[in-house]
């Protein structure tokens, strides 16, 4: 979990547009993160385990 201070400081307007960081909208977490589907890939997994996702199946070969 992030801390609610890096949370919040990551919700204000940055000073220039490269200060912006990426983070997971469900937990907060700013490493892992993937664009597509705005999470983390810890919350990806869960929610593409439970088949909350669209488009997403469990790869097996």
């Amino acid at each position: 979990m992030a801390r609610k201070a890096l949370i919040e400081k990551n919700n204000r307007e940055p000073k220039y547009t490269t200060q912006k960081r990426n983070r997971c909208l469900l937990c907060g977490r700013p490493r892992g993160f993937m664009r597509y589907f705005q999470t983390c890939r810890m919350c990806f997994r869960k929610l593409a385990s439970g088949g909350t996702l669209p488009g997403v199946k469990k790869a097996s070969w």
